[in-house]
C-alpha cells in the first residue's frame, strides 16, 4: 500500500508505453489498459521483469466503452489496493483532414476516444483519487493550443486541454492535482510514416514524471513540449 498506483489508457505503444516504463521506474504500480491484449502483456511482462513481479497488470480495456473502462478500474483497485494517479493517454487522429473533406464516420471514433472517453476516465476515477488526493494527468496537444484549417481533431484536444484547466479547478477544491500535456509531433505509430527528427515517447514519458513527482506543494498545471526543430 506505501508504492504509488499510476493507471493509464492508450498504455499498449508509443507515449503510453513509454510512460509506463517510466513510471514505474519512478517507484509506481501501473495499471495498463488497452484494446491490444497482446501488446499489453508483453508491455507488464517486461516490466514485471525489470522492476519486479506484481509492478504492472495488463487489462485489455475498450475505454470507449463505460462497462469495460468501468470493471477495468474496479481490477486495478482490487489488485493494488488504491489508485494514486490517472494518465488518460488514450486517442486517435484522422485518415481525412479538414471539415469538408472530413469523414463523420472517423469524427464519431474520435470523438468518442478523444472526448467522450476521457470525461468517463475523468468522472469514474476522481472518487478513488479523492481518497488519495491523487493526480489526474491528459495527453491533449498543440492542435489543442493552436488554429489549424478546418481540424476536427484539432478541436478534440482544444477539448481535452479545456477540460483539463476546469478539472484542475474541480480537483484543487479538495486537494487533487491535474496536468495537461500538450506535446507537439511526436515519433509514434499514429503517424503512418516514421518522424526521426521529431520528438521521442520517452520526452512525453519523462513530461509525466516530472509533474507525477513534484512536491505535493506545487501543481504543474501545463506542459508544452515541442521538437527543437
Amino acid at each position: 500500500m506505501n508504492d504509488k498506483v499510476l493507471l493509464i489508457t492508450g498504455a499498449s505503444s508509443g507515449i503510453g508505453e513509454s510512460s509506463a516504463f517510466a513510471a514505474a521506474k519512478a517507484g509506481y504500480k501501473v495499471a495498463l489498459l488497452a484494446r491490444s491484449e497482446d501488446k499489453l502483456n508483453k508491455i507488464a511482462n517486461a516490466i514485471n521483469s525489470e522492476f519486479g513481479n506484481d509492478t504492472a497488470l495488463a487489462i485489455k480495456t475498450d475505454v470507449t466503452q463505460l462497462e469495460e473502462l468501468g470493471k477495468a478500474i474496479h481490477t486495478t483497485i482490487e489488485k493494488f489496493g488504491k489508485l494514486d494517479a490517472v494518465f488518460a493517454n488514450a486517442g486517435k487522429g484522422l485518415n481525412k483532414a479538414g471539415t469538408e473533406n472530413g469523414d463523420p464516420r472517423e469524427w464519431d471514433e474520435m470523438i468518442d476516444l478523444n472526448v467522450k472517453s476521457l470525461l468517463w476516465t475523468a468522472k469514474m476515477t476522481l472518487p478513488h483519487l479523492r481518497e488519495t488526493l491523487g493526480h489526474f494527468i491528459i495527453t491533449s496537444s498543440v492542435a489543442g493550443k493552436i488554429y489549424l484549417p478546418g481540424s476536427v481533431y484539432g478541436a478534440s484536444k482544444w477539448f481535452a486541454s479545456g477540460f483539463g484547466h476546469n478539472l484542475a479547478r474541480e480537483m484543487k477544491e479538495w486537494g487533487g492535482r491535474c496536468t495537461i500535456i500538450c506535446p507537439g509531433m511526436v515519433d509514434t505509430p499514429f503517424f503512418d510514416e516514421p518522424k526521426p527528427d521529431k520528438l521521442k515517447p520517452s520526452d512525453i514519458a519523462d513530461a509525466l514524471v516530472f509533474a507525477l513527482t513534484a512536491p505535493a506543494r506545487s501543481t504543474v498545471r501545463e506542459i508544452e513540449v515541442m521538437p527543437t526543430n
